[in-house]
């Protein structure tokens, strides 16, 4: 653990106030669930929660199965960070954090097809090369609650249809926030 210096005091209803610094650095914003944690030590450990994390195999092979039947990258999202890629290149994406563009699609629920020439082109992680010029993104929703995207990034034009794998974005979307709800 990293010390960071900053000395918080319970209040009388037992809560304590995470500083602004360590609530950015985490990328936690309000209402954003945490999972508390105590060891052995007498240690408090809170941990941004991810439900889409939760599913982190089961997405993996969602992924897979989908970049082996279109040929396409895939990348399944939680609100902050690449949880599963399959596909090319999928070492560049997966467990980086999203762009500030992507998070901004999933807060409102947005989903997008586009070509790296269209306005409506989102890359997908801070340090996206902007390799593949096809895009489709269709943001998972469980129980009313906008928890990640699943991402399918095409590099060839006679391959990438663009309606079609925006259908299976949006169907892979919905199926997997069907899953959480379960």
């Amino acid at each position: 653990m990293k010390a960071t210096g900053i000395v918080r005091r319970i209040d009388d209803l037992g809560r304590i106030v995470i500083p602004k610094e360590i609530r950015r650095t985490l990328r936690i914003r309000e209402g954003d669930p945490l999972e508390i944690f105590t060891n052995r030590e007498g240690e408090i450990m809170l941990k941004k929660y991810s439900p889409i994390g939760e599913l982190g195999e089961f997405a993996a092979s969602y992924a897979e199965s989908l970049s082996l039947t279109t040929g396409h990258l895939i990348c399944i999202t939680d609100r902050d960070y690449v949880i599963a890629a399959a596909g090319a290149k999928k070492r560049d994406y997966e467990g980086k954090p999203l762009s500030s563009e992507l998070e901004n699609l999933i807060e409102q629920r947005g989903n997008v097809q586009a070509q790296a020439e269209d306005g409506a082109y989102i890359k997908i992680t801070l340090d996206d090369k902007g390799e593949f010029p096809y895009e489709a993104i269709a943001t998972i929703i469980c129980n009313g609650d906008s928890i990640g995207a699943v991402v399918i990034y095409g590099k060839d034009e006679k391959k990438f249809h663009g309606e079609v794998e925006k259908q299976l974005a949006v169907t892979a979307a919905h199926f997997l926030g069907k899953q959480m709800e379960q």
